[in-house]
């Protein structure tokens, strides 16, 4: 689909995100670094590499069952820098805050942010605040950068996945995005479902402790869910993946929201998941590793990447067929992160 203004599909980590940032901004700031278009970049500096990432966040509502804007934004930035194989080290803050925004709002935002960046042992040290005027803004967007060390010997990226490898999903799916959807619009269930925004590198730490070698790709399935993570990460690779839906783990709560509203629990966001490929031979030690953290104990291996059909994801479905899983086209739910 082609149009001459920026639409909310534009944001949602899909079909159009992908086309905005291959088709209009890479071509413009084009360079070797950038068109890796990694979870974040990785820099050689002096015989040093480095991680470097950078998000913003802009969800609606910014309190949430689970957390809030600014935990999110912590953790958002933190697991970026891990997907690369770094270890987060230095954060930084940018607030755009709206006139007549609520001091003591903006005090558990922030006390919230000091929480996170102390349970993922990084140091926020440097930041920027602007205030607009009323109107021009809704209530509060955050900047969040970071800076992560890499392992001499680590190698990850998103063109890496093997012919042969497992695929492993570290938890339930769909729980962020149908927990900010509910609360958006004031829908009450029995059992609350959570956000799961967390900080994933001591997870990541923990697995390249196991091996590193073997683990071939990272990635947090954010915006656009598992569905557009898995076929970035097939195109990028140039394999094929094979998946199968009754592996995917869902908490029944969020699979009858789904169901109720219509939403493909693959594309629905997660902020405290992540996906990674590794080498047959160590997968199970890996899952093994996962499952001793508290934010891995649901993780499963779902699947394996393949040589056949390159760039494209197959699910072998619960009742026996299969179905082609696409990247995201359009926006299930805006401003989720």
């Amino acid at each position: 689909m082609k149009t001459d203004s920026i639409l909310l599909d534009h944001g949602s980590g899909g079909r159009l995100s992908h086309n905005l940032i291959s088709d209009i901004m890479l071509p413009i700031f084009d360079n070797p670094i950038l068109s890796q278009l990694h979870d974040g970049a990785i820099i050689d500096i002096e015989g040093m590499r480095l991680a470097f990432s950078t998000d913003t966040f802009t969800v609606d509502p910014i309190f949430f069952p689970g957390g809030h804007i600014g935990d999110l934004a912590i953790n958002g930035t933190v697991n970026d820098i891990a997907m690369c194989g770094a270890m987060p080290i230095y954060i930084s803050i940018g607030l755009i805050i709206e006139e007549g925004f609520s001091i003591l709002d903006l005090e558990k935002i922030l006390k919230g942010m000091h929480v996170a960046a102390e349970k993922a042992r990084v140091t926020v040290v440097t930041g920027d605040t602007k205030v607009v005027p009323r109107g021009t803004a809704d209530k509060i967007f955050i900047n969040t950068s970071g800076i992560g060390l890499i392992s001499g010997n680590v190698d990850i990226s998103s063109h890496k996945a093997l012919p042969g490898d497992k695929i492993i999903l570290s938890g339930t799916v769909a729980d962020h995005g149908i927990s900010v959807l509910l609360q958006r619009e004031g829908i009450n269930f029995d059992s609350s479902v959570m956000s799961d925004t967390a900080p994933l590198n001591h997870m990541v730490e923990a697995m390249l402790a196991t091996t590193k070698k073997d683990i071939h790709v990272l990635r947090d399935p954010t915006r656009g869910g598992v569905g557009t993570s898995l076929n970035e990460i097939a195109e990028k690779s140039n394999v094929g993946m094979i998946i199968s839906e009754e592996k995917i783990p869902i908490k029944d709560e969020v699979a009858s929201v789904c169901e109720l509203l219509g939403f493909d629990p693959l594309y629905v966001a997660n902020e405290g998941k992540l996906l990674a490929f590794v080498g047959s031979d160590p997968a199970d030690e890996i899952l093994a590793t996962l499952k001793e953290n508290e934010y891995g104990k649901d993780a499963v291996i779902i699947g394996e990447v393949i040589a056949d059909n390159p760039g494209k994801v197959i699910m072998k479905t619960r009742i026996g067929g299969t179905r082609i899983i696409d990247m995201l086209s359009g926006e299930q739910l805006p401003r989720i992160c």
